[in-house]
């Protein structure tokens, strides 16, 4: 059973415990979770509690990807059929039709379902505008002609979009107020660091990969500067509705972004290598300390990679390489034996660096 102070609020409304209980138990089993963290009221240090990955959950999770891919590709198909303004017509009700069944499960406190039916709403708001703009005779000349090309091609004229459903995207999570429905915030900026790149390089008359690889980099960095303020907020929130975990996707695409980018940054030099394996090493300490794996699995995997380079250019001409590999490879896995075996004190140890909202929450 995971409980998280949401059930308290929830039982408070419900007349089962009073608020001075609910608080009390709250900063009872923070204190007993982790050390480190905060006492009093519903424990500032304590990050958000979101829904695990139950089996339930996932069934959730995968029928709304399904629901999503299949609403989007079904209108992309009428487009022949109902033209512009009736495609548009069309997609207006289904988002109105999603926000509807999404109130109505969040009423029965079904809140994840709540939120893949709102994110399906925001997921539709591009091609609302998409029709719009082609209806009104204001889409770019030039540009692509299938609505599918949003998600495959890179292209500055869905730069209209991309701010449109960032708008759309905060003004839903502010109604609703269910994390998944951060999903497609760092998503669409992964497409509009793209669609920029192309835009400031759109006169040259070619693409280069490389501006796009940095300005992706730099995108990245700043969804992850958005992830901590929106995680020290949330962890540091009184109302329970909150401090449930906003920024989990925003770490998630913000740390690919930027991993991605400096990833894909090939140097001659052997300092620079040295720095990509230090960059990593960082990644995997502030995994640490702010109680976020996926800095670590990147991090990690930035480490392996640069050991496995180092591995290569001193026995890549020999017969022990495989040897020397083999035990890089164990060598990993040991590691992540040793770490998981050691991950609560490591997580404390590293988390009384940082300021109380950004410190882990207790596991609930």
């Amino acid at each position: 059973m995971r409980l998280g102070p949401a059930d308290l609020s929830q039982a408070v409304l419900d007349g089962l415990i009073t608020r001075q209980q609910a608080d009390a138990l709250w900063a009872r089993w923070s204190r007993l979770a982790q050390p480190v963290a905060g006492a009093g009221g519903l424990s500032p240090a304590a990050a958000p509690a979101g829904p695990g990955f139950s089996f339930t959950n996932t069934l959730y999770y995968f029928g709304g990807m399904v629901a999503i891919g299949a609403m989007t590709l079904f209108l992309r198909l009428s487009w022949d059929a109902f033209g512009p303004w009736g495609l548009m017509l069309l997609s207006a009700a289904y988002l109105l039709a999603c926000m509807k069944v999404a109130d109505h499960l969040a009423s029965r406190q079904l809140r994840v379902p709540a939120g893949i039916l709102a994110t399906l709403a925001v997921v539709l708001v591009p091609l609302v505008v998409w029709c719009a703009q082609h209806g009104l005779g204001w889409w770019p000349p030039g540009g692509p002609t299938s609505y599918s090309a949003y998600h495959t091609h890179i292209n500055w004229r869905w730069l209209t979009l991309e701010f449109v459903t960032l708008a759309a995207g905060v003004v839903m999570l502010w109604r609703y107020r269910l994390p998944f429905m951060v999903m497609p915030i760092p998503v669409t900026l992964w497409y509009m660091s793209m669609d920029v790149a192309q835009a400031l390089w759109s006169d040259v008359g070619y693409w280069d990969w490389e501006f796009t690889r940095d300005v992706s980099l730099v995108f990245g960095i700043a969804t992850v500067f958005i992830a901590l303020w929106v995680d020290a907020r949330s962890r540091q929130a009184r109302e329970a509705e909150w401090r449930q975990d906003y920024a989990f996707w925003l770490y998630l695409f913000g740390t690919i972004m930027f991993w991605g980018g400096l990833s894909l940054r090939d140097s001659d030099s052997e300092v620079g290598k040295a720095l990509y394996c230090l960059i990593n090493l960082l990644l995997v300490f502030a995994g640490a300390a702010i109680g976020r794996r996926v800095f670590t699995v990147f991090g990690g995997l930035g480490v392996a990679i640069y050991l496995g380079y180092l591995s290569h250019r001193v026995f890549g001409d020999s017969l022990g390489f495989a040897f020397v590999l083999s035990l890089l490879g164990l060598g990993v896995v040991a590691l992540g034996v040793w770490w998981q075996r050691h991950e609560a004190q490591i997580n404390a140890y590293f988390s009384a660096w940082l300021p109380p909202g950004l410190r882990p929450r207790p596991k609930d």
